[in-house]
């Protein structure tokens, strides 16, 4: 079991910055595979970006529409993973969130995929 809490969300200007918060509790926190998705309002819940676990090391990926712009991070000390959000656009504004998936199968972009989500936090990016 993994809880997932979300800060880091606010108002910001576009082309201001935000760095989003992930604080994960639970077991074995370094297992599990990492995403943030985004829900702005009356549309369905899209993949931000993804952080996936191997042998090998880490992979990330992102959304064709943040790449170069979002970074997903994890911090496996502080069990806390992040979304650094660069050059934001008003179409960023939506809820944010954090969500967990366990290490087989390899989770993709699907919400569907993910075991555990955290509550959301605002983002709100004016023009």
């Amino acid at each position: 079991q993994v809880q997932l809490v979300e800060s880091g969300g606010g108002l910001v200007q576009a082309g201001g910055s935000l760095r989003l918060s992930c604080a994960a509790s639970g077991r074995a926190f370094s297992r599990y595979h990492m995403a943030w998705f985004r829900q702005a309002p009356g549309k369905e819940r899209e993949f931000v970006a993804r952080r996936s676990i191997s042998w090998s090391g880490d992979t990330t990926y992102y959304a064709d529409s943040v790449k170069g712009r979002f970074t997903i991070s994890r911090d496996s000390a502080k069990n806390t993973v992040y979304l650094q959000m660069n050059s934001l656009k008003p179409e960023d504004t939506a809820v944010y969130y954090c969500a967990a998936a366990g290490t087989t199968p390899t989770p993709g972009n699907e919400a569907y995929e993910y075991d555990y989500w955290g509550q959301g936090t605002q983002v709100t990016v004016s023009s």
